[in-house]
């Protein structure tokens, strides 16, 4: 790595982020030959939220790898240049400003100064191992970038994606836009092009998870997270328009009619997901800058969890904010994979509210599982206080709200058990990820007798300044009486 200007308060792009996280002692660099399978995660997993991990010359490889340098809410913040009490309005108003991408001439960009067109993925790319059972090297980290067949408007997502062949892979897509996308050309008989970006700036990914209507083209929500519209260049085998200065870029193509064989793999419920058949994607060339970064996230981990939380959590705050404009704020807790758990922090006007505003949360993203409502004294960020709300506030004849049968998420485990099947095999897809759904009312009456619900607080606990009232470094000689 080039040591740069990097701003702390500004990502341009991977290197000149990775070169402030090195300047602030947040970047570890491993020793070279680290293993590629399992090894590669492990050392990651154990500084995840501490420090991003480089990694040298893995298993030998000539292209290096990084993990885990957005593993902090607080770097992701700082990477925007905004406090974390102003990350949400922020990626908030970008989603709703977006700045179309600035396009280059062919030649000019950095991720095609190297073109490889004789594939050979095992060979050309440091791809890791990750989990115990995962059933084969995944990209985990790539920005999957395809254009409408009919109107030509972009979508970008992350997936994961098992490397098979020298040229194939096989990807999991959820029902969102890509899989419209390449449904609308299947259907026509046609493959669906794509392309790969690995190695992109924090605010380039963080704007990949935006929760968007369809047509919407995340790069240009990546642009206004910058502050000015998002260099691009067109792939050299398709229309796709892919980040000028990404590292690695893999072009191809999700071909109709094919499936392949893909998973177990350790998803972020911290689970393992089944092996099914999924599409594939066709490689037809890789192209990427001079001595490029391979960037890989460990699953179920913060780098994974908080790119899914932060979006959503933006997502749903303008949501619920149209209807109860007392929300204050939301949190998707860590401890709830950053999808299933939702903590609102609002001012209540009238009694019954916080149960419509549970129902309100269930209807904003079918992820949902849990909801807690608590009142604005409660930091959602702070699971002890939201912990402590359910405690002494809920009582569950009262307080709760149950609704059995709801679409939830395919990915947890829990909702297999809802669906029976006589052999033992997985339910089929129009009954996955049904289950039940549960809201907790944890605010205080708005009526109540002198103190009982008052919290109680020490008069210049907030105020006080300790370096005023604090002796640095001084010790005291405590003098310990003998027992007889």
């Amino acid at each position: 790595m080039t040591q740069g200007t990097a701003s702390p308060s500004r990502a341009h792009d991977l290197r000149t982020w990775l070169d402030h996280l090195q300047s602030t002692d947040r970047l570890a660099v491993a020793r070279e030959n680290v293993p590629l399978q399992h090894h590669l995660a492990a050392v990651a997993k154990r500084l995840d939220g501490k420090q991003a991990v480089f990694f040298p010359a893995p298993d030998g490889h000539r292209i290096p790898v990084v993990s885990g340098f957005m593993s902090r809410r607080e770097w992701i913040a700082e990477a925007l240049g905004v406090s974390c009490q102003e990350l949400l309005p922020r990626f908030r108003q970008a989603v709703d400003q977006p700045l179309p991408w600035c396009e280059l001439e062919a030649g000019q960009a950095r991720c095609q100064e190297v073109v490889l067109e004789d594939i050979d993925l095992h060979r050309q790319l440091p791809i890791p191992t990750h989990s115990e059972h995962d059933s084969g090297p995944y990209l985990t980290a790539g920005l999957l970038i395809a254009r409408n067949p009919c109107t030509g408007v972009q979508n970008v997502s992350i997936h994961r994606i098992q490397v098979h062949t020298h040229d194939r892979m096989a990807l999991l897509m959820l029902p969102r836009h890509a899989l419209t996308y390449y449904r609308m050309a299947e259907e026509r008989g046609e493959a669906l092009p794509v392309a790969i970006a690995i190695g992109v700036d924090p605010l380039t990914m963080l704007a990949s998870q935006a929760i968007t209507p369809i047509d919407h083209d995340e790069l240009e929500i990546a642009g206004a997270l910058h502050g000015s519209p998002l260099p691009v260049v067109k792939c050299l085998s398709n229309d796709v328009r892919v980040p000028a200065d990404a590292e690695i870029i893999i072009e191809g193509h999700i071909p109709p009619g094919i499936r392949e064989p893909e998973g177990p793999f350790g998803e972020f419920p911290k689970y393992y997901s089944s092996r099914e058949e999924r599409e594939i994607i066709v490689v037809d060339r890789i192209t990427h800058r001079r001595a490029p970064i391979f960037h890989t996230i460990i699953p179920a981990e913060m780098e994974h969890l908080l790119l899914g939380a932060i979006p959503r959590e933006a997502s749903l705050l303008a949501h619920l904010q149209r209807s109860f404009p007392t929300v204050d704020d939301v949190h998707l807790s860590i401890g709830g994979v950053g999808r299933y758990h939702l903590f609102i922090k609002f001012r209540k006007q009238r009694e019954g509210e916080a149960k419509n505003l549970i129902l309100c949360a269930f209807g904003a993203h079918y992820d949902i599982k849990h909801v807690v409502v608590v009142d604005n004294d409660v930091d959602v960020h702070n699971p002890q206080q939201v912990e402590w709300a359910i405690a002494t506030r809920f009582q569950a004849d009262r307080d709760l709200v149950v609704i059995g049968g709801a679409q939830g998420s395919v990915l947890d485990p829990s909702t297999t058990l809802s669906v029976q099947t006589t052999d033992g095999a997985p339910p089929p897809p129009h009954l996955q990820g049904i289950g039940a759904k549960m809201g907790l009312d944890a605010t205080k009456p708005l009526v109540y007798q002198e103190h009982i619900f008052t919290k109680v607080r020490v008069p210049g606990e907030d105020s006080i300044d300790l370096e005023q009232e604090i002796i640095p470094q001084a010790r005291v000689d405590l003098l310990v009486a003998s027992a007889p």
